[in-house]
C-alpha cells in the first residue's frame, strides 16, 4: 500500500466502532470509544489512538475487559467524586470523570474526580483539552497499564510510565496542553518502533546490565528510564499515590500488564481535575495573561541550532482541522494491522490491498 493513502476520520471511527461491537461492546459505548480513539490520531497522538485497537480487542476477547460496563459514581462530595469503571474500556470511565470534573468546577470552583476499575484510555490530552477550551484549567494522571520501570537504583519492575497532563486556556488559537509520560519515552512509542521495524534511540531503555538497549523487540528484557533520574521516579510515585492508592486502584506489584495478560481485570487508576479561574477572582483575565506570557516565551531568541520557541499544544488546532478535512495518513505497518484486525472481526478491510492500488 502506498504511503500516501489517507482515510477519513469518520470512516475510521465507523470501522473501530464495528470492531468493538464485534467483541460485544454496545453500540453507544463503541461509538463513544471509537470517537475518542480517532480523536487521539486527529490531534497527533498516534501511539495512543487506533494503534491500540489490537490490545483492546484482545482484552475484550480474553475476558480481561468488560464489554458492557455500568460506569457509576461510587462516592461523591461537592467538589470530588470517585468513578467506578466496572472494568470496561477505559475511555468510558475517563470521559465520565472529565465531564463530572468540569461540572463540579462550574459549581464549586474545582472538580477532582478519581477513577478505579478502569482500563487504558488513550492519551490524557483527551481529558484535559476540553477544560481549556471551556475556559478552565485541567489536569489528569494515570497509573501506567504495565510496569516497565524499577524504583530508582533498583531492579524490580514496580512502576509504569505513569503519565500526567495539564491544560490551560489562552486567547490564542491553541490552548496550553502538556501531556507526558514520567519516563524518557512512552511505551507506546517503543511499540510503534517495533511495529515499524525501527530501533530505539539510546537513553530510552537500559538492559539489566545497565547498558543502553536499542532493540524494541527486547523491551521486556530491560527497563524504561525515568525522566530526570530520581526526580522522575519521585513524580511517578506521587502519581501512583493520587491515581492509584487514593482511588483504591492498582499500584506497584498489583498492576496487571494489560498487553501480556488479556484475562485479568487491571483495576487501572486515573484522575481528572478541572479548575475554574473564577474561583480565584481572575476569570477571563487568566487566558489573556497566559497568552501574553506565552507570546513573550515564543519571542525569545532561539539558541543556535534551535527552532523558534514553541509552547506545548502550539499548532495542534490547525493540524487537527487539516486532518479532519484531508483525512488521516496512518503508517503502512498500522494499516496492515488494521486490515488484519478487520479480517479477524469479519469486517471489510479499511484499507485497499497493495495489489488493488
Amino acid at each position: 500500500m502506498p504511503d500516501d493513502i489517507v482515510i477519513a476520520p469518520s470512516t475510521l471511527r465507523d470501522f473501530v466502532a464495528e470492531a468493538l461491537r464485534s467483541r460485544g461492546v454496545p453500540t453507544s459505548d463503541a461509538e463513544s470509544v471509537s470517537a475518542l480513539m480517532v480523536e487521539a490520531d486527529v490531534f497527533g497522538y498516534g501511539t495512543h489512538g487506533v494503534f491500540r485497537l489490537r490490545q483492546y480487542l484482545a482484552r475484550l476477547e480474553g475476558g480481561g475487559c468488560n464489554p458492557a460496563p455500568e460506569v457509576t459514581v461510587a462516592h461523591e462530595t461537592v467538589a470530588t467524586a470517585l468513578v467506578d469503571g466496572d472494568n470496561g474500556l477505559g475511555h468510558l470511565a475517563m470521559a465520565t470523570a472529565r465531564d463530572l470534573a468540569i461540572e463540579k468546577a462550574r459549581e464549586a470552583g474545582i472538580g477532582w474526580v478519581g477513577v478505579r476499575r478502569g482500563n487504558h484510555a488513550g492519551p490524557l490530552a483527551l481529558y484535559v483539552r476540553p477544560q481549556a477550551e471551556n475556559g478552565l484549567l485541567g489536569m489528569a494522571a494515570a497509573v501506567g497499564s504495565a510496569n516497565h520501570v524499577p524504583p530508582y537504583g533498583g531492579t524490580d519492575l514496580l512502576l509504569g510510565t505513569n503519565p500526567i497532563a495539564f491544560s490551560a486556556p489562552s486567547t490564542g488559537p491553541d490552548p496550553f496542553v502538556f501531556d507526558m509520560a514520567t519516563t524518557v519515552a512512552a511505551m507506546g512509542k517503543i511499540k510503534t518502533l517495533l511495529q515499524q521495524g525501527e530501533p530505539m534511540p539510546e537513553g530510552w531503555m537500559v538492559g539489566r546490565d545497565g547498558k543502553p538497549l536499542t532493540d524494541p523487540a527486547q523491551k521486556s528484557e530491560g527497563f524504561l528510564l525515568p525522566i530526570g533520574g530520581p526526580k522522575g521516579f519521585g513524580l511517578s510515585v506521587a502519581i501512583g499515590l493520587l491515581a492509584g492508592v487514593l482511588n483504591g486502584a492498582a499500584f506497584g506489584s498489583d498492576v496487571v500488564d494489560f498487553t501480556s495478560d488479556t484475562t485479568s481485570p487491571t483495576n487501572t487508576g486515573q484522575f481528572v481535575v478541572a479548575i475554574d479561574p473564577d474561583a480565584f477572582g481572575i476569570g477571563e483575565d487568566f487566558g489573556e495573561t497566559a497568552s501574553r506570557v506565552f507570546n513573550e516565551m515564543r519571542a525569545s531568541s532561539p539558541l543556535p541550532g534551535h527552532e523558534m520557541v514553541r509552547l506545548p499544544g502550539d499548532g495542534k488546532t490547525v493540524a487537527a482541522q487539516a486532518r479532519r478535512n484531508e483525512g488521516l495518513k496512518l503508517n503502512p505497518a498500522l494499516r496492515r494491522d488494521l486490515n488484519e484486525l478487520a479480517m479477524n472481526c469479519g469486517l471489510t478491510k479499511p484499507f485497499p490491498d497493495a495489489a488493488a492500488v
